[in-house]
């Protein structure tokens, strides 16, 4: 903002001195031409006291000295003193002019300024004198006006812009102000309070803000609250249930299901913690999850339910250790998700692979054998109700739980042999935006 006000207000002042300073440098060149011309006609009306036609050739006309050209002219027109450049052998219009209306007159031609002045003996026109002077005096005077111009106009520019960039800084600090404290809230601190800077926009902006702090607390505040009466009338249904089923594995003829269902039960616990815990907890920019291991956790628990549908799984992960910058609950709950879709939805084997993007990047892909998404990408992450068909809120809240991580989720193929990819941060400083 401030390079642009900056250019803004030195242009405008450019504007405005070309308007003015121009008009004005062609004002003072004319009147410097006009004053040599009036100046050229006085001393040629001097010079004309001086001659006397009524000479005969024995005596020639004197011309009086000077550093203009002269030429006198007899009543007939015809030249009778003076060089051959200081007039035509014939008198030129501005002679025929002075002499016909008696009295002087002016001309300005290409580099010389020309005057014409009567002769009168007694009260009888008897010719006409005429001088020519160059205008390199002119030239003079108005280009050092023009320069002094020039300085001027630069000067009142370099002071129009020494004005915008203090004005800059005026209306721009309290726009920063106002930015660090918008940081500050987008990162958590909602006790942050916009500072005033005597603008009213910006202090428009500063209230406005300020308002948004203190909704956004209350609500995340009732958040934190519900999650922490939800965590407590989850967790106690979940341990009774729980202590029935275990029960019922403490008898002679308990069904073989049952097993499966304490895994359920298990995993809903989890699943129950983790959502719990990322609504709670900030972001830790510092957590990180070593990859091959917990991929190797995440394939061996979904290889059995995979097996019981006579469907394979399979894993893929590079030879070394891949560490991002996650929550590892947070990437199994993320995992069991995305297996979860592909059990559900999807056919024949499925493969978890695992590869480095580059130095800053690492992505986990899921894919199976089925016919795919029969919508597309942002359908499939709008979250719906789950009595409609489809994938219900699971990738909805997958990827909102990769968002949370600073990572990304996103179908790379829709189409058969769908494919859902997961991008991650390695444990590097500064990654750049995933592209």
């Amino acid at each position: 903002m401030r390079r642009r006000l900056t250019i803004a207000i030195v242009a405008v002042a450019a504007a405005t001195l070309a308007l003015f300073a121009l008009p004005l440098a062609v004002v003072l060149r004319d009147g410097y031409r006009d004053q040599e011309l009036l100046r050229l006609q006085r001393d040629t009306v001097a010079a004309a006291r001086l001659i006397d036609l009524g000479t005969t050739a024995a005596d020639p006309v004197e011309l009086p000295g000077g550093p203009d050209r002269i030429a006198v002219y007899d009543a007939a027109g015809r030249r009778v003193a003076g060089r051959s450049d200081a007039g035509p052998p014939r008198a030129d219009r501005l002679v025929v002019d002075a002499t016909r209306r008696q009295r002087p007159t002016t001309r300005i031609r290409p580099g010389a300024l020309v005057a014409a002045v009567p002769l009168l003996t007694g009260e009888r026109v008897t010719g006409a004198i005429r001088a020519q002077r160059s205008d390199a005096i002119v030239a003079q005077r108005s280009h050092r006006a023009w320069l002094a111009l020039a300085a001027a106009a630069g000067g009142v520019l370099l002071l129009a812009a020494l004005a915008a960039v203090l004005l800059g800084r005026r209306l721009a600090r309290p726009l920063e102000r106002v930015a660090v404290a918008a940081r500050s809230l987008g990162d958590g601190d909602f006790s942050v309070r916009a500072p005033r800077g005597a603008i009213r926009e910006v202090d428009a902006v500063a209230d406005a803000l300020d308002l948004a702090s203190t909704r956004l607390e209350e609500l995340i505040a009732r958040e934190r609250a519900f999650s922490a009466d939800a965590s407590h009338q989850l967790r106690t249904p979940l341990a009774a249930l729980r202590l029935e089923l275990e029960a019922l594995q403490l008898t002679a003829t308990h069904p073989a299901e049952l097993e499966r269902a304490l895994i359920e039960v298990d995993r809903l616990q989890q699943t129950i913690e983790t959502l719990l815990a990322v609504a709670r907890d900030r972001p830790h920019p510092t957590a990180t999850c070593e990859l091959v291991a917990l991929l190797t956790e995440a394939e061996r628990r979904w290889r059995g339910p995979l097996a019981d549908d006579a469907r394979h799984l399979t894993l893929s992960v590079p030879g070394t250790h891949v560490a991002v910058q996650a929550a590892d609950r947070v990437i199994r709950e993320i995992l069991d998700v995305l297996l979860d879709n592909a059990a559900r939805h999807g056919q024949g084997l499925v493969s978890i692979i695992l590869r480095t993007i580059d130095d800053h990047w690492a992505e986990i892909a899921v894919t199976d054998q089925g016919p795919g998404f029969t919508i597309d990408q942002d359908t499939a992450f709008t979250r719906r109700s789950t009595s409609t068909d489809g994938h219900g809120i699971g990738l909805a809240l997958a990827r909102s739980l990769a968002h949370a991580e600073g990572g990304r989720l996103t179908i790379t193929n829709t189409g058969p042999a769908p494919r859902i990819a997961l991008t991650l941060s390695r444990s590097s400083p500064n990654p750049p935006a995933p592209a």
